[in-house]
């Protein structure tokens, strides 16, 4: 035991988790434990919004597999958390938020920035630690860091101002880290059944597989089987692109020849992978999901076995031990498959170059709204670019070992047929949370923990404006990051559900805005303006450069024009009805 205050006792407890970035807005609330971080090693990046400090949290945590850590002042710093620490949640990254609260002698009184903290928290952390006496601030500090590795995902410390003082007797923990396993022998025995017998077996590859580390142990398992590997929604980085096998993602403007190639499968291997509706949806006018196929789902989370498509057989492990398990199980196996694998290979390939073929012939949109919106804009002053032709471009133009962030949005999720990957921890969305001003904070935590990645985001007007501030904590703490801005003038996903049920009556659907890259370069940042498709791919490779070689931060403002890809869903609007006189016409 050792005499400290619990403002050290809270420090040192990080420092023995590695803590070594935090992100937040200082504030009296914490300010005697913020005194001692530098000494200890560790460095609080200032933001300019708390819900920024948040994702950069997240964005740092899913690239370094570590916990990103963030902290504000007690009361409205605090909730201005909530949103990004609900995507950590649905994101599986294991962010701790530190939460002062007001002084344990005014709770309750109604005192400044005084309220309720733990209940904000409640549906999006995976534990909740409220220090209740400061003799145990190690105790519940360690415990939070230790939750958020042990159950992938956020947890919430919080600690009444006046306990970061006084003088305690205390021995600090040390990180007690789960060492996952494969699953049961049973299920692992009956998966291995299924997937021999199997005549057309296929991976979805999800997020697991990046949060394991597993992308090796996915790709021997894939090649034993000689199966099409598909990503999950929104993991495209869980299964090297460049491999035979890979066939892109399942989801929202996901791939066809993912699509199908999975409607022909008869057992299907869920490694690491939830199944979550979105991600699996109809699209394309494809009901893709094989009807009768066996599922063989992973997952380390038991509750989510089953939880959303039936299954023939769950596995509770880790989507790397589990892999690795049911490759030695088929090592010396004569598998059902074997007999067709050439054939196999051949039709992978062709249902890949028909996808590569068709996104290359993809120049526009071709819905009515979409060719009246490239007319329109044809008679405009000015030039603007189609969505699908600068994405590719984009595309084309990514470095190497790059990491990509995407908001939310209809042209960032048209992104995702474009967007392909060599390693994993390189690609980050808001999950099936789906806030606006998600991209570019996240990209910034990423770029923190990993300052030698290229790091891009990308962001529509909408999202580009809740996040935009952020640009000064790039230039104020030399943070190079590049963001791409599709400047399109309108909230695009919202916009499509009026243009398909509301009869393009556009309520509060427009942006016009004043030109980002002018925005930029008066916060300190290098602004380029792109309104020339054969401009796209060399700005981007010149705001990279500028990032990596200069230290710079870069935005990116494309001009795009209003088209518009498929909507979200088309279950989730109805044509609307109108009983009242007044309002016949709203039809």
């Amino acid at each position: 035991m050792a005499r400290m205050t619990p403002s050290e006792a809270f420090v040192e407890t990080m420092v023995a988790n590695g803590v070594t970035d935090m992100f937040g807005i200082m504030g009296s609330a914490f300010m005697d434990a913020m005194d001692i971080f530098a000494p200890a090693g560790i460095r609080l990046i200032p933001v300019v919004h708390e819900q920024g400090a948040a994702h950069m949290a997240d964005g740092y945590s899913r690239v370094s597999g570590r916990h990103g850590v963030t902290i504000g002042q007690n009361g409205p710093g605090i909730s201005n958390c909530v949103t990004a620490i609900a995507a950590a949640y649905w994101a599986h990254s294991p962010v701790v938020v530190v939460t002062p609260e007001a002084g344990t002698m005014g709770i309750g009184l109604g005192g400044f920035q005084e309220t309720n903290q733990l209940p904000m928290f409640q549906e999006f952390t995976k534990y909740q630690g409220h220090v209740c006496n400061p003799a145990r601030m190690a105790e519940f500090t360690a415990r939070c860091f230790d939750r958020a590795m042990a159950e992938m995902g956020p947890t919430q410390l919080n600690i009444p101002r006046d306990y970061f003082y006084g003088d305690i007797d205390v021995e600090i923990p040390q990180p007690q880290r789960l060492d996952r396993g494969p699953g049961g022998e049973n299920s692992l025995n009956q998966a291995a059944d299924l997937l021999a017998e199997a005549e057309f077996p296929v991976i979805i590859s999800g997020g697991g597989v990046v949060m394991a580390d597993a992308v090796d142990e996915c790709r021997e398992l894939a090649e034993r089987l000689g199966a099409p590997v598909v990503n999950s929604y929104l993991h495209n980085d869980s299964f090297p692109a460049s491999h035979a096998l890979w066939c892109a993602p399942l989801g929202y403007q996901g791939s066809k020849a993912a699509m199908k190639l999975i409607a022909k499968a008869d057992v299907v291997l869920a490694l690491g992978s939830r199944l979550g509706p979105f991600g699996t949806l109809p699209q394309h006018g494809m009901d893709y999901w094989p009807k009768n196929a066996k599922i063989i789902q992973v997952d380390a989370d038991h509750k989510m076995l089953g939880l959303v498509k039936k299954i023939s057989v769950g596995i509770c492990g880790d989507a790397g031990a589990a892999a690795r398990a049911l490759t030695a199980r088929l090592a010396d196996r004569t598998l059902a498959s074997d007999a067709t694998r050439d054939a196999r290979a051949a039709e992978i390939a062709k249902e890949k170059e028909a996808w590569e073929t068709e996104l290359d012939e993809w120049t526009h949109e071709k819905d009515g709204f979409s060719l009246d919106m490239i007319a329109e804009q044809e008679a405009e002053e000015g030039r603007y670019l189609h969505p699908r032709q600068v994405l590719r471009e984009l595309e084309k133009a990514m470095p190497a070992d790059v990491m990509v962030s995407t908001d939310i949005g209809n042209i960032n999720s048209v992104a995702n047929s474009y967007l392909r990957f060599e390693r994993p921890r390189s690609f980050f969305a808001a999950m099936s949370w789906g806030n606006c001003g998600y991209a570019f904070p996240t990209i910034i935590g990423a770029k923190v923990a990993a300052p030698d990645r290229p790091a891009i985001s990308y962001a529509g007007d909408g999202a580009w404006g809740m996040s935009m501030q952020e640009t000064l904590t790039c230039v104020r703490h030399n943070i190079p990051v590049t963001a791409v801005v599709f400047h399109n003038r309108q909230w695009g996903a919202e916009k499509k559900n009026q243009v398909d049920f509301y009869n393009r009556r556009f309520v509060a659907a427009e942006l016009e805005n004043e030109s980002w890259a002018a925005i930029a370069k008066a916060m300190g940042a290098e602004g380029i303006r792109v309104d020339r498709l054969e401009e796209v791919g060399p700005a981007l490779k010149k705001a990279v450069d500028m990032q990596m070689n200069e230290g710079k931060t870069c935005i990116l403002e494309v001009m795009c024009t209003r088209e518009l890809g498929d909507p979200f869903r088309r279950d989730a609007l109805s044509k609307p009805v109108r009983y009242l006189e007044k309002y016949k016409d709203y039809v």
